[in-house]
């Protein structure tokens, strides 16, 4: 079975990586479909996606995290994502000027993902749930 990548939706139902991608220029966003739909071709068998596409985060506190590396010509977007189950939760996405990831954005994509847990084991769940719509 493949693994499929959603968008995490916070408690206000948006969708920050969606939201982020949609005011890209159709280009960009193009690409990053694309890089998006390499996660959705994973599965146990196959379960990584190597690097350059995807590289895991170097911070020890943040080891569970990896990045997606879509390129938009010589503009470098970073897309945080965590695996949970048979999903990838598509948690953060920055514009990358350098080769770190600065800490703000690592803790932002840890809140998310704790925030996506804690609704995600709720019970009952409350709407909107955390997990958004399929990523392309």
């Amino acid at each position: 079975m493949s693994f499929q990548a959603i968008y995490y939706r916070d408690s206000a139902g948006r969708e920050p990586v969606s939201d982020g991608i949609d005011t890209l220029d159709g280009a960009c966003q193009d690409s990053i479909d694309r890089y998006i739909g390499l996660l959705n071709r994973l599965d146990e068998t196959n379960p990584e996606l190597p690097y350059p596409y995807s590289s895991g985060i170097r911070t020890p506190k943040y080891r569970a995290f990896r990045e997606l590396r879509p390129d938009c010509g010589r503009t470098h977007y970073r897309i945080i994502f965590r695996r949970s189950e048979d999903f990838f939760i598509l948690l953060h996405i920055i514009l990358n000027k350098t080769d770190d990831i600065p800490e703000v954005d690592l803790k932002l994509a840890s809140d998310r993902r704790d925030d996506f847990k804690a609704r995600m084991d709720a019970m009952p769940r409350k709407r909107p749930r955390a997990m958004g719509h399929d990523a392309p």
